[in-house]
């Protein structure tokens, strides 16, 4: 009797859990636009989400003509690497770059009327891009096939023209297959009209969907992606340097300076655009331009390299080329991207020439500034020379004087500058003003 209530127990309680069970969790991702670094972003952060919610399938639906090679390998790895099934839905177009990414996914399946192929490289003005683009794309063509267990030749077939598949694809023409074609061939297991009739054929009657959505941080990074958003981030950058360097010790301008660097720099790295070397890059100009002012005050070398840098950084970071290879970069990208930062600078020029004298007799302004006058009736001086003044004296220049640099008197020596002419090391001079730290001087005729 014992043995049979315990039986009976069981019974009820495997019955239980069966019927409380959770069903299939599905996640759905959704490319429907180039492959470029906000798709890539987009994908890395939707199989995130994946291994987040523990999805026991994930449905990637495309519809695209294919897009940047380099981010359409990073898609692809990503998913060859994943450990959960993944379908690709081809509702409509999977073309080049989308050819790749649906190959690596572990089933496909085709809405009617849709396409899978024509996977050769080209260029953002239509010809074929140079062999060694081919030959790569050729090479993870055939090894993402022969992973999922696909025709490696046909594979190749939809990037290289000269590949002869008798009567599916002569030779001459690039592979393209359509939904029947796909299936006839393995390259699609069947055609659905929607993710309920993919899960249905994968057995699964019941399951829970979930679509993935970009988060709030997300959508404000895309929106700082913006080239308008980013002209006014680079006004920013210029101008609190300037109104900084303007007004020392203030410290506001600077700051909305670094913030605007910040968030125009971080959403182009996440996004992939942004290299370390275009940051860098960056951090270099500023640091040239920094010694130009504050070392060797002109403008030499040093300060053309600066400006080359800075501005060069500031177009490089919104293109997506790999290290000066422009061959997948379009001419419209680049003028916007140059457009962008010329109108920023072109904005900042024109707050600095309008905007500066209301900035310092604005309210805001006069709250942290000083705005009284310190008279010398009250014991404040403007000279570090008020024990003996060293006006008229005659001396000569120990440093070139480029406009500052410095100059002995009486075996002293001393910092000054002049009134914006160089003056050679050795040259005779005087001093015509002791008022601040440095002393004014001007070279004596011969």
């Amino acid at each position: 009797m014992r043995k049979l209530f315990a039986l009976l127990t069981t019974l009820l309680v495997l019955t239980f859990f069966s019927q409380e069970k959770e069903k299939p969790l599905v996640l759905h991702l959704k490319i429907d636009d180039v492959i470029d670094p906000r798709t890539n972003r987009y994908s890395e952060l939707g199989l995130e989400k994946a291994e987040e919610i523990d999805a026991d399938y994930v449905i990637l639906e495309l519809d695209t003509y294919g897009g940047a090679l380099n981010d359409a390998d990073d898609i692809r790895t990503r998913i060859l690497n994943f450990d959960r099934p993944i379908y690709t839905f081809i509702n409509k177009d999977a073309a080049s770059a989308g050819a790749l990414i649906s190959i690596a996914c572990d089933s496909i399946y085709m809405a009617k009327g849709s396409s899978i192929g024509a996977a050769t490289v080209v260029t953002q003005d239509g010809a074929a891009a140079p062999d060694k683009y081919q030959s790569y794309m050729r090479s993870i063509m055939r090894s993402t096939a022969e992973a999922k267990g696909r025709n490696p030749r046909m594979a190749e077939a939809m990037v290289d023209e000269d590949i002869d598949l008798d009567s599916i694809a002569t030779e001459g023409k690039i592979l393209t297959l359509s939904t029947s074609e796909a299936i006839k061939y393995g390259f699609c297991e069947a055609e659905v009209n929607d993710i309920d009739d993919i899960m249905q054929r994968s057995g699964v009657e019941e399951y829970e969907l979930k679509e993935f959505n970009l988060g709030t941080t997300e959508k404000i990074i895309s929106l700082f992606l913006n080239p308008f958003v980013s002209g006014i981030l680079i006004l920013i950058i210029i101008g609190g340097i300037y109104f900084e360097l303007q007004t020392p010790g203030v410290g506001f301008p600077i700051l909305a300076s670094i913030v605007a660097i910040i968030l125009y720099f971080v959403p182009n790295y996440l996004n992939g655009l942004a290299a370390n070397w275009e940051i860098i890059m960056f951090i270099v100009g500023i640091i040239l331009i920094a010694v130009e002012v504050f070392v060797i005050p002109g403008f030499g070398v040093a300060g053309v390299l600066g400006l080359i840098c800075t501005i060069g950084s500031l177009v490089l970071v919104m293109l997506n080329n790999d290290m000066f290879d422009f061959s997948f970069v379009g001419a419209d990208q680049i003028f916007i991207s140059v457009a962008t930062v010329l109108a920023g600078m072109l904005g900042a020029i024109v707050i600095m020439f309008f905007g500066g004298a209301r900035l310092l007799n604005s309210n805001v302004f006069k709250r942290i500034a000083l705005q009284e006058v310190q008279e010398g009736s009250q014991g404040y001086t403007s000279t570090f020379y008020k024990e003996k003044s060293l006006v008229g004296k005659n001396g000569k220049t120990y440093t070139r004087l480029r406009p500052s640099g410095r100059i002995e008197i009486d075996g002293e020596i001393y910092d000054a500058f002049t009134r914006g002419n160089f003056i050679d090391e050795g040259a005779e001079i005087v001093v015509v003003s002791d008022e601040g730290t440095s002393l004014k001087v001007k070279e004596v005729d011969s």
